[in-house]
């Protein structure tokens, strides 16, 4: 097993906390949209989110890391952004009626942000073969449900 570094207990937390303020949005936009088909759409991808956090949580700690008792700057600061993007989806919804446009593009948001640490943490020299192979199959359902929402959004 491969020596775990503070940029690898880093990834972790940040992804984890990444994932579990994705879950709350993508909770919080199918709440807020009007189509039934998107509503059930954005729950699966609140549901899928949570899960990836559990399962980078599960993870971490076969490393000795526990992301729920560790906190970085980096995922306060990504926990902060990622709040702003669900408030916009609130605020967005009060001012356009819930458009489902708008809401649909501040999830699009949301998933840059997430894509951008992922990217991060595979950029990672210290990070381990298991840990690079769990975090490239996330990155790649991220960015396939990223370019689902972008079509969505585009035939709105």
């Amino acid at each position: 097993m491969a020596a775990i570094t503070g940029e690898t207990a880093r990834a972790y937390n940040d992804l984890v906390e990444i994932n579990k303020t994705a879950a709350k949005g993508y909770q919080e936009a199918a709440e807020e949209i009007s189509d039934a088909n998107l509503k059930s759409k954005l729950s699966q991808m609140s549901q899928q989110r949570a899960q990836f956090a559990a399962d980078l949580t599960q993870h971490a700690q076969q490393f000795g890391i526990n992301p729920a008792q560790e906190s970085t700057v980096e995922a306060t600061i990504a926990d902060a952004a990622a709040a702003v993007h669900r408030g916009w989806i609130n605020i967005k919804s009060a001012i356009t009626g819930q458009d489902d446009s708008a809401i649909l593009g501040e999830c699009e948001n949301g998933d840059s942000v997430a894509l951008q640490s992922y990217e991060t943490a595979l950029k990672s020299q210290e990070l381990p073969a298991e840990a690079r192979t769990v975090i490239q199959q996330q990155h790649g359902s991220i960015l396939s449900d990223k370019n689902w929402i972008t079509q969505q959004k585009a035939t709105r």
